[in-house]
Formats: structure tokens, sequence, C-alpha cells
């Protein structure tokens, strides 16, 4: 699948090893990998530790996926089959973007998805301020090619969370956008509003359908 290019230019100098060999860069990648596993991991603990949000004995609704993943999906609040099983996409959120990777020829092994309230609260307005925008240090740890943004709140919330170096969004759906030096985005509708009408279906289908060509440039490295 296309992948991070590998070590910056601390790469391509060639790092010294732990025998005083040059560091291929498989090695340096390996790193980068076993960093973002970390730290994800490290996110995790503090996320289940947080008292922040009124959640009860309800456990936080966790990221999954690739730590390394070109491709990142946001979305604004958890479904109840994401609240019971713990993890972003799961359910008929989660199958019906596997049948759209299939279609667009997407490695789902380079997507991760995650949410931007990640507690089980009764109203997404009572998430802690500080625990949404966990989602910026998500973002810095997996270190994606593009964030599928999904609904308008969730490209509110995005534009609100100061990013480093980002630049608004505008909610142009199915436009691919900077929103980094590094970052590109895509604004699409939520994919929990989009699966039961057919027209809400055709929508989201219509803006999505922008990522199989991005994806599809990507450089095979």
């Amino acid at each position: 699948m296309p992948s991070k290019e590998s070590g910056g230019s601390d790469a391509h100098r060639g790092e010294p090893g732990a025998r005083g060999l040059p560091t291929t860069d498989d090695e340096i990648q390996e790193k980068y990998l076993e960093r973002a596993i970390r730290e994800l991991n490290q996110l995790t603990h503090r996320l289940q530790e947080c008292s922040h949000c009124p959640r009860g004995n309800l456990m936080p609704v966790l990221g999954s996926g690739h730590p390394q993943a070109d491709i990142f999906l946001l979305k604004y609040a958890p479904t109840a089959a994401e609240v019971e099983e713990g993890v972003a996409f799961y359910g008929r959120s989660g199958n019906a973007l596997m049948k759209s990777f299939k279609r667009l020829g997407i490695d789902p092994l380079a997507v991760y998805g995650t949410l931007c309230v990640k507690c089980p609260v009764s109203e997404p307005s009572l998430a802690a301020g500080e625990c949404v925008e966990r989602v910026v240090e998500e973002i810095a740890i997996v270190q994606p090619r593009c964030i599928v943004v999904m609904g308008e709140r969730t490209l509110e919330t995005l534009n609100e969370l100061g990013v480093p170096l980002a630049r608004e969004l505008e909610p142009a759906l199915g436009e691919i956008q900077q929103l980094t030096p590094t970052i590109d985005a895509l604004h699409v509708p939520d994919i929990d509003d989009s699966l039961d009408a057919e027209g809400a279906k055709r929508e989201f289908w219509s803006a999505f359908r922008a990522l199989g060509d991005w994806y599809a440039e990507l450089p095979p490295y």
C-alpha cells in the first residue's frame, strides 16, 4: 500500500545504527511505527483515566486503524454500537465504509478512524473541551496525508481546534482542500446520517468518491 515517505532528510543522510552502521529507510520507518503505537497507547490510557466528561462507568470510544495511516477518518460523536464496542466506526458506518474503500480501490490498512467526542455522554455538547482537543494530539501522532471530515459539526470543530499551521476549511463537499502544508482534507456528509435514505446515500458517495482519485495519485512509496 502507499505509505509515508520515511525518515525525512535524516533518513536520506543515513543515521548511524546501533552498531555504527547506516540505518536503512525500512528500519527508520519501523522506529516511527513503534513510536506511533507507543504514543497512541499512552493517549488511550489518558482517555480511559480522564474524568472531565460525565460518562459515568462507560469507557471512551477509541480510535482504530493503522497508527501511521495515510487516511484519517473523523466524525463527531459515537453511535450506540460504537459505545457498546468501544471502537470508532464499529457497526453500520464501518461496514459501509469498507464497501466504499473496496469500490474505490483504497487499502483499508491505510486508514485510521476516530471521533471528536470520544466519551459516551448523553449529549455531545457535554463533552469537555480538553477532551475534544485530544484530536489534535491524535492527528500529530498518526500524521495522515488526508483527513476525511464527516459532517458540518465535525468541520466546525476541526476549524476551532487550532491544528498547527492549519488553514480554515470551507464547507465544500467533495472538494480536496489543503489543511496544513502536509495534510489535505475532504469534507463529506456525516456517514451516520447517510445510511438510510437513498438521497443521503448518493450525496455521501458523490462527495466521498473524491478520496479514490486522491488516493490513486499517491506516489508508490
